[in-house]
């Protein structure tokens, strides 16, 4: 009968030892885990945004010309004509030699084609451009507002999708320095608001990066260009 008390006894105690064991090894394995979530970083991620709106600096301007006959030399005529008309006016409104490029005319001789439509009245058809490349905006845009002072002389100037006025802006890279330290400084008054609000310390730049830059303008406003970049940047919180 003691025999059995003492194997029951000894029993006991082993179940009681192994229980402490777990608990120890339970214990350890929280606590671990408790210190590894006190020291995983923090940290808060923002964006910057920095816009400028500037005016195009260069602006190409073609202007496209025809001229019809049923003769070719009266045909020549007329596109001699027209292109010194065109000359003229770009001259005295203040455009110089060199910001004009005059293109060879291009003439069609419409019986020679595959189809001729029965309304054919011209044989011959010619097409030119004079293009305007010019860092005189404002002038240009002047300009083209007098545009009907070349109808009065006979004039008629294409408007064809291919001869589309193109405003460009090419001094980004003057600026990129400048809006780059406004987007990162409107970025960190981010991080600073939401490191007041949390009750944490804003600590270092732990990862930045720049986005592209982007220019855009309005279709009424073409010479008018907006330009922003976006920078995201991750703070460390203490």
């Amino acid at each position: 009968m003691s025999e059995n008390k003492s194997i029951s006894c000894y029993k006991k105690q082993g179940s009681g030892i192994f229980v402490m064991i777990g608990l120890v090894a339970l214990g350890l394995f929280i606590g671990k885990g408790l210190t590894r979530i006190a020291n995983q970083e923090q940290y808060v991620t923002v964006k910057g945004l920095a816009e400028r709106e500037v005016m195009a600096n260069k602006v190409v301007w073609p202007l496209p010309y025809k001229s019809v006959s049923n003769d070719m030399q009266e045909l020549y005529d007329g596109i001699e004509k027209n292109k010194n008309v065109i000359l003229s006016f770009l001259k005295s409104g203040g455009i110089t030699e060199d910001e004009i490029i005059v293109s060879a005319p291009a003439v069609t001789d419409r019986l020679a084609q595959s189809y001729v439509p029965d309304n054919v009245k011209f044989r011959y058809q010619s097409e030119a451009v004079i293009t305007v490349i010019s860092p005189q905006v404002e002038k240009v845009i002047e300009l083209m507002g007098k545009q009907i002072e070349l109808m009065k002389d006979g004039v008629i100037i294409s408007n064809e999708y291919n001869y589309q006025t193109q405003f460009e802006y090419t001094a980004l890279n003057d600026i990129k320095p400048e809006m780059i330290e406004e987007a990162t400084r409107n970025a960190r008054a981010v991080a600073q608001k939401f490191a007041e609000d949390s009750g944490s310390k804003l600590g270092n730049i732990k990862q930045a990066s720049q986005g592209q830059f982007s220019i855009s303008s309005d279709e009424t406003t073409p010479q008018i260009k907006n330009i922003r970049v976006v920078t995201t940047i991750k703070y460390a919180l203490e």
